[in-house]
């Protein structure tokens, strides 16, 4: 009998444990210790910072549909990074955005796939109309314009500190 409970209480011990590592793992939850800001450079061809951007992170299912659509602006410098899970194709949208923005999309091996520039929907508009799509495991929003100015580019090498 006193065999049974404590296999009982092993097995439910693990299925939490298990179940937590998957909500982790999806999003839907972080993890306590994860970071709320973060810093991202992005490399030239000898390793040296093109950019850095000091980031908000956003790294689950609640953060990343909310992304910077509670924020008025951002600062040159200043960004938002969503982390996923895995790499995979990514979709943006620009839903209740008040501004432009350059949305960058990064690899599995940390290099910059595609660059888009997002306009914010006009009055009346559904920013869910206006969609940008690239293959990343991690989304950087920065200032429209900003990855001009900068040199950022397709290919560049980028290094996230909170890893």
């Amino acid at each position: 009998m006193v065999d049974e409970r404590v296999w009982t209480a092993l097995l439910a011990v693990v299925a939490l444990f298990v179940t937590g590592f998957l909500l982790v793992q999806v999003g839907v939850v972080s993890t306590p210790w994860s970071q709320d800001r973060a810093v991202v450079s992005v490399l030239d061809d000898d390793g040296d910072p093109k950019a850095t951007v000091e980031v908000e992170v956003a790294d689950t299912v609640e953060e990343r549909y909310t992304g910077l659509s509670d924020h008025e602006s951002l600062e040159s410098g200043e960004g938002m990074l969503f982390v996923h899970a895995s790499e995979g194709d990514r979709t943006y949208v620009m839903r209740e955005m008040d501004f432009d923005i350059d949305i960058v999309f990064i690899d599995a091996d940390r290099e910059v796939t595609t660059i888009e520039h997002a306009r914010a929907p006009e009055p009346g508009e559904d920013g869910e109309d206006l969609r940008y799509s690239g293959q990343a495991k991690w989304v950087l929003e920065v200032p429209r314009g900003y990855t001009n100015e900068t040199g950022i580019d397709v290919g560049d090498e980028v290094v996230i500190d909170s890893e």
